[in-house]
């Protein structure tokens, strides 16, 4: 970015190109330098790539520090698929966020639905400003299992929760509304049993606005906590506000009680289980057994898709600053109209930018000891590049990244099962699928 946005601002004057500095401002030439940037990778903030061709190569890709093929142990999920779940048997759950949750069997057979789950709709609409994007509410997130699953069996479903006539604003408008929720059960002949509400927003926060940027992941750390991300589900007025619960990273017990260390524990006028806020679309949660450290993974608008430490009570900027521009080519600076006033210096920074924005998704810390030279790098997948990066961080500092494979689906998830075998979740409209990276000797 820095090398075009100079290109462009000083001009090549002895090869015949002018300076532009005197013409354009400093942002119209950031707007050209991405544009540039966009083009060249294909990756415009109108292109989603949802009908680019999926087809797994059968080759193998040959990368700095490990050979791989892709190995398809499934091809037929719904095309919209959200989360995989290693089992301790070798089988995978996964999430299907318009239809519901099956078990997929070593082998690659689909179950049946699992009975039981909270409901997931599939009235799904388009904007005229954006038909390419698939938009909807109820829609079913992420799922994990409990650190002691073994013992106690508890599975844990993060969902949008959504119902008819429950508020006021529903009652009004005759319209449904929702939010977030996370709830725990068991799993016992193919249903789901044992349901227990791990965490639910106010009603009063429950609103029109679709799951398209609800975030939706969740992580256990190694102390007992559960985290998840509420993205832009309440708009931009209320991610800076603490009484709200969206635009916010939370941490609470694995039984839903508030941590006593969180970071706004005893104030009355917040939601005691935040523990970051300023996020806008967060898109992948990761705790670095390791380091003891939380990360997470968020888009950005045009430009400015992150990956960040995430700290307990820091601000992470949304929708005040982004390293990004807005859709329109200005910078972001809603914190005018919002009447936010701010300092730079109270905005935690990304440990890592990604621009122009590839729509970064869900990410893995790698620890297979099938890819040992990977162990500690962050394996980042992406949706509209369709491609699959390796990010090298050492200490919380930005070391250099690798294109592992490009252009090849909209990679949804990322999963790392027990016995270190890595499982990549991608979303089509001709069917779903989940590929395993197999290492070559």
């Amino acid at each position: 970015m820095a090398d075009v946005f100079a290109s462009i601002a000083n001009g090549y004057v002895d090869s015949g190109m002018p300076s532009w500095d005197d013409i354009f401002s400093p942002v119209e030439v950031q707007g050209l330098a991405m544009y540039v940037l966009e083009t060249r990778a294909n990756v415009g903030y109108v292109t989603s790539n949802y009908d680019a061709p999926l087809s797994i190569p059968e080759g193998e890709f040959e990368t700095e520090l490990h050979s791989f093929r892709l190995e398809t142990l499934v091809d037929d999920l719904d095309p919209l698929p959200f989360s995989l779940a290693p089992l301790p048997d070798g089988s995978l759950l996964v999430t299907e966020k318009t239809k519901g949750v099956r078990v997929i069997s070593p082998d690659g057979d689909r179950s049946e639905l699992i009975r039981g789950t909270p409901q997931a709709y599939d009235d799904i609409y388009q904007m005229e400003s954006r038909i390419d994007i698939e938009r909807g509410m109820g829609w079913l997130f992420d799922v994990l299992l409990h650190p002691n699953y073994e013992e106690n069996g508890w599975i844990y479903l993060y969902h949008g929760h959504r119902c008819e006539d429950c508020t006021e604003l529903s009652r009004e408008r005759e319209r449904p509304v929702s939010m977030n929720r996370l709830v725990r059960g068991r799993v016992d002949n193919g249903e789901w049993i044992d349901e227990e509400i791990i965490w639910q927003a106010d009603m009063e926060h429950y609103s029109f606005a679709g799951d398209v940027g609800a975030g939706g992941r969740a992580v256990f750390d190694n102390r007992g906590h559960v985290f998840f991300s509420v993205g832009s589900k309440g708009g931009m007025q209320g991610i800076q506000d603490l009484s709200t619960p969206w635009g916010k990273v939370h941490r609470i017990n694995d039984d839903g009680t508030i941590p006593q260390d969180n970071p706004f524990v005893g104030r009355d006028d917040v939601y005691q289980s935040i523990y970051t806020y300023g996020h806008r679309s967060p898109q992948g949660l990761e705790f670095d057994m390791t380091g003891g450290e939380l990360w997470g993974s968020e888009h950005g608008p045009r430009g400015g898709d992150e990956i960040n430490l995430l700290l307990p009570g820091r601000n992470y900027g949304w929708p005040l600053f982004s390293l990004g521009l807005d859709y329109d080519g200005t910078p972001v600076e809603y914190g005018k109209d919002l009447g936010v006033e701010f300092e730079l210096s109270d905005i935690e920074q990304p440990v890592v930018d990604l621009t122009p924005s590839p729509a970064v998704s869900s990410f893995i810390i790698s620890a297979s000891d099938q890819f040992p030279e990977w162990k500690g790098d962050y394996l980042v997948g992406s949706l509209k590049a369709r491609s699959l990066f390796r990010v090298e961080i050492e200490d919380n500092h930005f070391v250099a990244r690798e294109t592992l494979f490009e252009g090849i689906g909209r990679l949804r998830d990322i999963e790392q099962a027990s016995n270190g075998d890595i499982y990549l979740l991608f979303e089509h409209n001709a069917g779903g699928k989940i590929v395993r990276l197999v290492p070559v000797k």
